[in-house]
């Protein structure tokens, strides 16, 4: 009986600018269906990482596949059938909420599409907001447009760099129960995030990164049969200074 593909395979993954190094040899896979964590200090590589995942940038070395895909040969592709949340981008300022909103589900042929923007103006309670241009809106509303444009079209994939920054507790709560409901019906969600509370709280499985190598793999029950925690294993491993790579 064959194996399973895995969402996402990481084989020998490295990525220099110049000379410097951001990764070196990346290895690890992500089983379908299941929430991974990727955790660092600032520096550490996890924005490099996701962004050669997404196909925004293609890796000096090794391979990497997403859903299949190779993120260097099928870059458009692999944006056509994942979200992403990246952690500074902001939605256009010369759209509307509303607007930027319709564009992304048109961008990805969603059907109904009005349905779906109104779906999730909603449900980030931003109907008052909906006509305000992207620009005049407060960082956690243009946060709420920039996670509703990752969700428009249901994807079985999510990438979310820092998706709780910025947004108020009632949110992050709310935010929070939506992506268990996503994990209980089989999506795979790739987070990057440094709060570690929540972050303990979803995840599954998680990598730690630190100087562009990954220095811990762990399965959350194993950790936590350890009598160890999210914040303790990165406190052991990386606490001792930052000093990484982009």
């Amino acid at each position: 009986m064959e194996c399973a593909m895995p969402a996402i395979h990481v084989q020998g993954l490295g990525k220099l600018y110049g000379s410097k190094v951001a990764l070196e040899d990346i290895s690890f896979d992500v089983e379908e269906g299941a929430f991974f964590g990727c955790f660092g200090p600032n520096g550490a590589g996890k924005s490099t990482l996701l962004r050669i995942l997404t196909g925004q940038i293609q890796q000096t070395s090794g391979e990497a596949t997403v859903l299949g895909l190779d993120c260097r040969n099928q870059a458009i592709q692999v944006k056509r059938v994942i979200g992403i949340v990246p952690e500074v981008e902001s939605p256009p300022s010369y759209l509307t909420a509303a607007e930027f909103l319709y564009f992304s589900g048109k961008m990805r042929q969603v059907e109904e599409v009005e349905k779906k923007v109104e779906r999730w103006l909603d449900f980030f309670d931003l109907q008052e907001s909906r006509g305000t241009l992207c620009r005049d809106l407060s960082k956690g509303m243009r946060q709420k447009v920039m996670l509703a444009s990752a969700f428009i079209h249901e994807p079985r994939l999510l990438f979310l760099d820092e998706a709780f920054i910025n947004l108020d507790p009632i949110y992050q709560r709310k935010l929070r129960e939506y992506l268990l409901q996503l994990r209980s019906e089989g999506r795979t969600i790739f987070l990057c995030s440094h709060i570690l509370e929540i972050a303990q709280r979803l995840c599954q499985k998680v990598i730690v990164l630190n100087r562009g190598r990954l220095v811990a793999q762990e399965d959350m029950e194993t950790l936590r049969g350890r009598g160890e925690d999210l914040e303790s294993l990165f406190m052991r491993l990386v606490g001792g200074g930052n000093g990484g790579t982009p």
